[in-house]
């Protein structure tokens, strides 16, 4: 992970308000971690553009798995082939998100095994 702070579009920006909601930091828009018992603060993430708070990177950003990747791995993200979603690959190899590649490693098995028995002329009439 990057050490700047990763800067975000309008888009993202709703979809992170969005993701504030879930934090179990946030009771009614106030952030229970600045809290210091004289004044509530209002949670750093629902008016930045920017990702500040080290705990909802780390714990409510990993929700949306492609907003986390195009946030925090810029540089090391692809596409899927199969749906278009950003993901973060295991090796430089990679071309299929976690939830396409058991989907297409499926189809490409029942491919190999159906030439496989073409050739050795074992399929039935």
């Amino acid at each position: 992970m990057e050490n700047t702070l990763p800067h975000f579009d309008y888009r993202q920006f709703q979809r992170v308000r969005g993701l504030v909601h879930q934090c179990c930091n946030n009771v009614y828009g106030n952030c229970l971690l600045l809290d210091d018992g004289w004044e509530p603060c209002v949670c750093v993430q629902s008016i930045s553009r920017s990702l500040i708070c080290k705990y909802f990177r780390a714990a409510v950003l990993p929700l949306d798995r492609e907003l986390e990747t195009a946030l925090l791995y810029k540089n090391k993200s692809k596409r899927c082939c199969q749906c278009g979603t950003l993901f973060r690959p295991g090796s430089n190899r990679g071309k299929y998100c976690p939830d396409c590649a058991a989907a297409v490693h499926r189809q490409q098995k029942a491919e190999s095994e159906r030439r496989r028995r073409a050739e050795r002329g074992q399929l039935g009439a």
